[in-house]
């Protein structure tokens, strides 16, 4: 074991800087993510409001938007077992993420009692008003 430790010491070096990094990138990103959403985020419908572009441009932006999404989904599901804030991270992934039936989970995620209640923690500290909770009937009609 002490040799493959001493073998792999500049990996696992590595590695350690990249856990400390993403920890304290999502302890400030995090934060400001969440407290930038509109309170009524989750129970209004999906605006686009990405204003008329050149067709590569707006392809470049979508392109770097989910490649974003992507890193940050890598990310959150490392900080599941490594410090962090796994859950927040992967949350605001998803977010960033575009794939079908993408709202429907992004609304039965907020409803997990630890999601909403860290959200709104991170709101309260920003003086933003609390995220507002969808209601669970609502998706069934879908």
């Amino acid at each position: 074991m002490l040799a493959w430790l001493e073998e792999y010491e500049a990996l696992l070096w590595s590695l350690t800087a990249l856990s400390v990094f993403m920890f304290v990138a999502t302890l400030i990103a995090m934060p400001l993510l969440i407290a930038r959403l509109p309170a009524d985020y989750f129970t209004r419908r999906p605006v686009r409001d990405w204003p008329t572009r050149h067709p590569a441009v707006h392809l470049l932006l979508v392109v770097a938007k989910n490649a974003l999404g992507l890193v940050l989904l890598l990310a959150g599901l490392a900080m599941l077992v490594l410090p962090g804030q796994g859950l927040l991270t992967i949350f605001v992934a998803i977010m960033l993420l575009d794939f079908p039936r993408k709202r429907d989970l992004e609304r039965w995620l907020i409803r997990r009692r630890p999601i909403f209640r860290a959200a709104n923690w991170i709101r309260a500290k920003r003086h933003r008003p609390p995220l507002e909770l969808p209601e669970a009937h609502r998706e069934k009609r879908r």
